[in-house]
């Protein structure tokens, strides 16, 4: 039998330091980086950033570029469309479920409560990792009071795309406060029950979310 790591935890602390370099933009789309120059930056050996950085590969956050080096994947306006156009009908789901317990798990409806009060803080010098955060924590919180554990299963091994994406459009100060408002537009439908308008609300956000993340991201390219 092959034995086993023993590093996992350094393992998942560089890959999350990596994720989050990708997401926040420090290592932009197309920026080529190497195992040596990453393990120095981190002050670890190369296996670790060896393992992450397979990890990230794998999720097609990274491609490989000449001899053991990478290079930050660009971001596929039409993969992100679709991607949003999946998760609209999950987040609907999602939110109809959540407005039909709502009365019945107090636990849950106090996470998204706490999600959504979390939200309210934002200012213009929010960071945008942590306006990301935010977002995900809010959303979290919806898939986690719709009762049906295949809806988180589903949707994360997406989330590392879906909050790149995030970075290009809550960036821009207009989009945090509608992003906001409409936050504030499924959560009230969903403590009030009302599963119908619950779910228009939430395939409403995420199809303008899409839209306005694939707009953003086709202007970028060209104006590159």
């Amino acid at each position: 039998m092959i034995p086993l790591d023993p590093l996992p935890n350094l393992i998942d602390q560089v890959y999350a330091r990596i994720l989050e370099a990708i997401i926040d933009r420090t290592l932009p789309p197309g920026q080529r980086i190497t195992q040596n120059e990453l393990a120095e930056k981190l002050g670890v050996s190369r296996q670790p950033v060896s393992h992450a950085l397979h990890l990230l590969h794998r999720q097609g956050l990274v491609a490989e570029s000449g001899r053991r080096g990478f290079e930050v994947t660009e971001l596929d306006p039409a993969r992100i469309r679709q991607l949003y156009e999946v998760r609209g009908a999950i987040d609907a789901l999602a939110a109809r479920l959540a407005a039909g317990r709502v009365k019945t798990d107090t636990a849950g409806r106090a996470a998204l409560d706490a999600a959504l009060e979390a939200g309210r803080t934002i200012g213009e010098d929010t960071p945008l990792a942590r306006l990301i955060a935010l977002d995900v924590d809010f959303h979290s919180a919806i898939y986690r009071l719709a009762g049906n554990p295949a809806i988180e299963e589903m949707i994360a091994p997406q989330w590392p795309h879906m909050r790149r994406s995030m970075a290009t459009v809550l960036a821009e100060l207009d989009y945090r406060d509608s992003a906001w408002s409409e936050h504030e537009a499924i959560a009230v439908q969903i403590l009030a029950g009302n599963a119908g308008k619950a779910e228009a609300a939430a395939l409403a956000h995420a199809q303008t979310a899409g839209r306005m993340t694939e707009e953003r991201l086709k202007a970028t390219d060209k104006a590159a």
